[in-house]
């Protein structure tokens, strides 16, 4: 009966810490303070599971990565990330992925996701990006960038506010679908980051996904 009472006890601490760490890292406080509390949520867990100084450790560690990955930790993790990214897209003619040692980057095509001047997306863009909220919310430990890109037709600074406004718009449709706001940045780029001489390529938004190290 103690036993069960300890345990009991143990996960109600351990939840009320982890809402703590999940609190401090997204108002900024940093991923040293997730792995610290994470490091300590880990410890208790190892005692409740195991009673001793090894399970301990072992929960320890499994705690840290609460608040951020492991260097040993990074390869597989964003591994099976790119993976269920391409067997999300794997219908789809308007993206791609494309691996940078730990980054990925999804890149999606302009016109599949907004009009001729257009910063408002079309109804078949929310089905698709549906599909990659759901695998950013499976592996929360990334940050994400969204870049919005246009072609050089059109003057310079039109073109900076009209990316601006499109990769606002990819970054509100991910939250709607529960993606952190905390995790995600949206930037406009313009005209100034061409990939091709074709228009209809470097009319694009693209998704850059990188891992939380711990530090």
């Amino acid at each position: 009966m103690k036993k069960f009472i300890f345990t009991f006890l143990s996960i109600l601490l351990i939840m009320g810490l982890f809402s703590c760490s999940t609190m401090q890292t997204r108002q900024g406080s940093g991923t040293a303070i997730g792995v610290g509390v994470g490091a300590g949520v880990g410890a208790i867990l190892g005692q409740v599971i195991g009673g001793d100084t090894e399970s301990t450790l072992i929960g320890a560690g499994i705690g840290a990565a609460l608040g951020g990955l492991a260097g040993n930790q990074i390869g597989r993790y964003m591994d099976l990330q790119e993976q269920d990214l391409r067997n999300a897209i794997a219908a789809s003619e308007a993206a791609s992925i494309r691996r940078e040692e730990d980054i990925l980057r999804a890149t999606f095509k302009g016109e599949a996701y907004f009009d001729y001047n257009s910063s408002q997306l079309k109804p078949g863009a929310f089905a698709e990006l549906r599909r990659i909220a759901d695998i950013l919310n499976k592996y929360p430990q990334t940050t994400i960038e969204i870049g919005g890109h246009t072609d050089t037709r059109g003057t310079e600074q039109y073109n900076q506010m009209l990316s601006s406004r499109r990769a606002e718009s990819v970054k509100n449709a991910l939250i709607q679908n529960g993606v952190s706001p905390a995790r995600m940045v949206a930037i406009g780029y313009g005209e100034s980051r061409p990939i091709s001489s074709s228009h209809a390529v470097n009319r694009r938004v693209e998704i850059i996904i990188a891992p939380i190290r711990q530090v």
